[in-house]
């Protein structure tokens, strides 16, 4: 977005302020962006192009030599290694690189190589870029895919930073995790096996919350929470989940710079009794479950979601997952909740 441009060359400009020379290549996202490509930068920032160039610094006595490779096209199925010259001697090698490596889940690829293969190039250092999940390679040289600065979802939960490199004298590399993100995604999952009273089910929310709040290090915690495990209440839970997920709001506010993002819920009732097998709404549930399990059921809800994922724009469709595997989990967990929504309402009576 143009807005996100601004903010861009609005730091790009505090850097050269500050004396401090950037060097950039263009990935998949750049080469797609047009605004990003009409973006004047200062002088004191260097936007390498579509063929392999090498840019010399020299600081404190010593020759740093960053060696880098935009991305011409949104679609670099190649590795880009072969294009990237030797190493200078007698100078530190800093490749700087756009790449997937050799893949990694909800990525696509993109100039596929191997960290053997970069260790085997002959540079000091390698600054990667596209994977949102920081990974060090030690080795010959030193591999960092530093992840990204402040996550954007659940999906890239946990702690966020950028990687502080220092060169010393020697020539010898040392590198440095520093904490950037202001918000820190996580996962929480409760477990109320053993509750029968609302009130311990708030209790080891709260009680949960507060113990995630201690172990995050930004600002503030955004908590995908989850609750698990057998208690007699599921069905008042499941069906009263919107008062549940203000209960645990209260209780993440309480706790401070804690929010909670999602409420999702995975529990059932304690194993059934010989008596709660003769409970009609027990049997008819059984009876949903059955009847959700069937081959023939499912194939008319998978030919439902089909006909709604096809309605949806291209950047929507992934709700139901990206393969077939994806769309049969999807399937089971939308068929297990309907069943147990339908009875939690059954047993309270009815909804209003």
């Amino acid at each position: 977005s143009m807005k996100t441009a601004r903010f861009l060359g609005s730091q790009m400009a505090r850097l050269h302020q500050a004396g401090i020379s950037v060097f950039k290549v263009r990935g998949n996202h750049d080469a797609l962006s047009r605004i990003s490509k009409q973006l004047v930068f200062p002088d004191t920032v260097t936007i390498f192009v579509g063929r392999a160039q090498s840019v010399l610094q020299t600081a404190g006595g010593l020759d740093v030599v960053f060696h880098g490779l935009s991305f011409a096209n949104p679609k670099a199925p190649e590795s880009l290694l072969p294009k990237y010259p030797a190493g200078r001697e007698g100078a530190t090698n800093i490749g700087i690189m756009h790449t997937s490596l050799a893949g990694s889940p909800g990525h696509d690829v993109y100039a596929p190589c191997s960290v053997a293969d970069l260790h085997g190039h002959g540079f000091d250092y390698w600054a990667l870029g596209h994977i949102h999940a920081r990974s060090v390679h030690a080795g010959s040289s030193t591999v960092v895919m530093p992840g990204t600065p402040q996550g954007r979802d659940i999906n890239e939960a946990g702690e966020k930073s950028v990687t502080l490199v220092t060169i010393r004298d020697d020539r010898s590399v040392e590198i440095e995790e520093r904490l950037t993100s202001v918000a820190q995604f996580e996962r929480l999952s409760v477990d109320l096996a053993g509750t029968a009273e609302w009130s311990e089910v708030v209790s080891r929310v709260r009680s949960a919350l507060e113990k995630k709040r201690g172990a995050v290090r930004s600002r503030y915690a955004v908590v995908r929470l989850g609750l698990t495990g057998a208690t007699p209440l599921s069905w008042s839970l499941i069906r009263d989940s919107d008062l549940l997920l203000a209960e645990a709001e209260q209780a993440a506010e309480q706790v401070g710079d804690t929010w909670v993002e999602k409420l999702e819920l995975d529990i059932a009732l304690p194993t059934e009794t010989a008596g709660d097998a003769a409970d009609p709404i027990v049997e008819l549930a059984a009876s949903m479950r059955a009847d959700a399990s069937s081959e023939a059921f499912r194939a008319e809800a998978r030919v439902f979601i089909q006909k709604m994922v096809a309605d949806l724009p291209a950047d929507g469709r992934d709700f139901a997952g990206k393969d077939e595997v994806g769309l049969e989990g999807f399937l089971d967990r939308v068929l297990a909740s309907g069943t147990d929504l339908v009875t939690a309402r059954l047993r309270a009576g009815g909804s209003t």
